[in-house]
């Protein structure tokens, strides 16, 4: 009997990182597929094959996991959009390629999209409190990196005189993945470009000097 116990291969038991990520996975799909309020802890567990007494201990009630499931998917993206972008780039090149990967990524990550915006903002606070961090965090960015773009010009600008720019930004991003939503027979490329040729057309005539007034 010691024996057979003794050679009888041990569970091995995972890291708890491996069993938070599988746990905020799983709540993820259920979160977008159901919403908050529908969407049950008893699912999340059955999805993620975790028991809900390990889910309460390792995050929490159901509103800690939700904005742990935000938390993590805002971090994803701004990581995706910053690995993009790189400072020896131009600075149109920069803007391209933060474009181009916030759109790759939120059309190969739907489910991170739906939590994140979508079901973040319908439900308030203290979720839509979440949201308006990952929007803070985005738009900090991008006043850097049109900051940057205006180091050559004539009048350099910095980070903070280009946050109106930034949100403006922002908000047309997130309008535009909405919009593409209903609208999916179109890449991610194509969405970047447009945005791009909103966004630079206008900007690059600001960084030379030339700005509309009105008569």
């Amino acid at each position: 009997m010691q024996a057979d116990e003794q050679t009888r291969p041990r569970t091995k038991r995972l890291p708890r990182s491996v069993r938070e990520r599988q746990i905020l996975d799983a709540a993820v799909d259920v979160f977008a597929a159901q919403g908050f309020h529908p969407a049950s802890m008893d699912e999340i567990s059955e999805t993620a094959g975790i028991s809900k007494p390990m889910i309460y201990a390792y995050l929490g009630s159901k509103e800690e996991l939700f904005v742990a499931c935000i938390r993590r998917e805002a971090d994803r993206l701004l990581e995706a959009i910053r690995g993009a972008v790189g400072e020896d780039l131009r600075a149109d090149q920069q803007l391209w390629r933060g474009l181009r990967s916030f759109f790759e990524y939120t059309q190969e990550h739907r489910s991170s999209w739906a939590v994140l915006h979508r079901q973040a903002l319908a439900q308030g606070e203290p979720f839509s409190g979440e949201l308006a961090e990952w929007r803070r965090q985005a738009m900090e960015l991008i006043s850097v990196l049109l900051a940057r773009a205006t180091a050559a010009s004539d009048q350099p600008m910095q980070p903070e005189q280009m946050q109106p720019f930034a949100a403006a930004l922002v908000g047309a991003g997130e309008s535009l993945v909405d919009w593409w939503i209903e609208n999916p027979g179109h890449t991610a490329d194509g969405m970047a470009m447009r945005l791009m040729n909103l966004v630079w057309m206008g900007f690059g005539d600001l960084v030379e000097g030339r700005d509309w007034k009105p008569e």
